[in-house]
């Protein structure tokens, strides 16, 4: 009886190795965008730049959430705040608490701030009046209405900027 059993179950092993082996390939492959990742021409760089500026939500950030991320920022010990990324080099913009004020900032290195400061608020009715009227696209420096983040540069636009998302985690 053992010499029937046991080949069975090395053929129930083998025919269940080949089906999850033929149903993984069959299986729809990780999403991809539209277009090639490499060696896009600068026209096709511009037109996906459009695409993502295109998705990027309107929404005004509200004053419940401008409330909220004053109060944190208010809450941190200075030098601290919200920074979108930390790696090496450009790690987009920053809001940094200092001792009497917060300020938006482009973050360096790995949280480092330098030069001067692209905004200041100093109290939480200027701050929260400011923030509850942006938005995804206004802060990602594509609105041309909106001075403090307007970018002309495409490098700079939509570059680890500020986003609801980031303000909420």
């Amino acid at each position: 009886m053992l010499a029937t059993i046991i080949p069975l179950l090395a053929l129930a092993a083998i025919v269940t190795v080949l089906v999850t082996a033929i149903r993984s390939m069959r299986r729809p492959k990780a999403w991809q965008p539209p277009y090639k990742l490499i060696n896009a021409s600068p026209e096709e760089m511009e037109r996906r730049a459009m695409d993502l500026r295109d998705r990027l939500s309107r929404k005004p950030f509200g004053d419940v959430r401008a409330t909220a991320l004053w109060r944190k920022l208010a809450s941190v010990g200075e030098g601290e705040g919200l920074i979108v990324e930390f790696h090496r080099d450009f790690c987009g913009h920053g809001l940094v608490r200092r001792a009497d004020r917060v300020v938006l900032c482009d973050i360096f290195d790995g949280g480092g701030y330098t030069g001067d400061p692209i905004a200041t608020w100093g109290d939480e009715t200027d701050f929260v009046a400011f923030f509850a009227r942006q938005s995804d696209f206004s802060c990602s420096g594509w609105d041309e209405r909106e001075p403090v983040f307007h970018a002309a540069d495409p490098w700079y636009r939509n570059n680890q900027r500020l986003t609801g998302a980031a303000i909420d985690a």
